[in-house]
């Protein structure tokens, strides 16, 4: 693809994940300055404060802030299945391949991957009703919860359409399904579509959204849900060891992050750019709908190590290379990495 390049000292260009984003100035001083108390003991105020803003741009009745994602989906399916139960996930979804099995280790589930038959990362309603739309026999699998994925991340950042969601939504209804959805990305989704991210989880019981990837906050998400599921929730949560104290200082940042959903188009901009410099550069990309690049490439192993070399920090996914657009790649630096992909070639 290139000639073997030699190290550099250049600065190095990191597109590994939208989650290796720092704080800025604005989001430590919040941090630094936050009103906290003992979330254990009696709820931090600003901890609170961000559960009470985060549900209602989602429209639930209650949230509760958690460490990370994976934690947040994994109180979700835990509080969902019972043990034995089956639930069914688009293939390649995070709660599948990227959770270390909790789904099945510390929640019980039985999980089903279903193919993409309605686009990259999509599955069809005809394919749930398929699986989940009649009784099963006595020693059959009880199918109990649809978990979904908006934006999907190993799909590179694919994006449900809102028609879509309502469709699966429909059918695990009539299937008698329980819905969670997986929304670490839905502010990429909701900036991508055009739409508040509460038409996003119309229908679903719970949601998770991620504060720490692309909106900047070092740590935290958000899961979301009824009152009673947040009462429980809580529970889980200090259970699986996510009980905080004085969570306030957490929470700042991940306050400072909601207001800065809007620049993710700038990400989704860098990534087309990217996406088209390397097409133009010989390249086999798709155009991303969000700010996740994927390139095929015949040896990914070797193309990633290459490109660490010339100071372009990437990672394998779903047998191709990931480039993921964030705050902190300005758009001089895709240009940047083009130039330096370019020089080597």
């Amino acid at each position: 693809m290139w000639c073997d390049p030699t190290v550099t000292q250049q600065p190095l260009l990191d597109f590994r994940s939208d989650t290796v984003t720092k704080p800025d100035e604005a989001m430590r001083a919040a941090m630094a300055s936050a009103e906290v108390a003992d979330d254990v003991l009696e709820r931090d105020p600003t901890m609170h404060a961000l559960e009470e803003r985060v549900a209602g741009l989602l429209n639930t009745e209650a949230a509760l802030w958690v460490p990370s994602g994976s934690m947040g989906n994994l109180i979700a399916l835990f509080l969902h299945l019972r043990r034995g139960d089956r639930f069914l996930a688009a293939h390649g979804s995070h709660v599948l391949d990227n959770e270390l099995g909790t789904a099945a280790w510390i929640a019980g589930g039985m999980p089903h991957p279903m193919d993409w038959d309605a686009g990259p990362g999509r599955m069809s309603a005809a394919a749930i009703h398929d699986i989940a739309g009649s009784e099963p026999s006595y020693h059959g699998l009880n199918t109990t919860l649809l978990s979904l994925e908006n934006t999907h991340n190993a799909a590179g950042g694919t994006v449900m359409p809102l028609e879509e969601h309502m469709q699966l939504i429909a059918a695990a209804r009539e299937c008698r399904l329980r819905v969670h959805l997986d929304g670490a990305r839905l502010w990429n989704a909701s900036v991508a579509l055009g739409v508040a991210p509460s038409e996003l989880t119309v229908g679903v019981d719970t949601v998770q959204v991620c504060l720490s990837k692309g909106l900047g906050a070092p740590v935290g998400s958000v899961v979301a849900g009824t009152e009673d599921f947040v009462t429980e929730a809580r529970r889980v949560r200090k259970m699986l060891g996510g009980g905080v104290r004085q969570g306030g200082i957490l929470a700042a940042a991940g306050l400072i992050a909601l207001d800065r959903v809007d620049a993710l188009a700038d990400d989704h901009v860098n990534a087309k750019l990217l996406a088209e410099g390397l097409n133009e550069l010989g390249w086999s990309v798709r155009e991303p709908e969000t700010n996740i690049v994927l390139a095929a490439v015949p040896d990914v192993r070797n193309a990633v190590k290459m490109l660490g070399r010339l100071g372009i920090q990437t990672g394998p996914m779903a047998g191709q290379v990931r480039f993921v657009t964030h705050r902190d790649v300005s758009t001089a630096d895709v240009k940047e990495t083009l130039h330096r992909i370019g020089s080597a070639s």
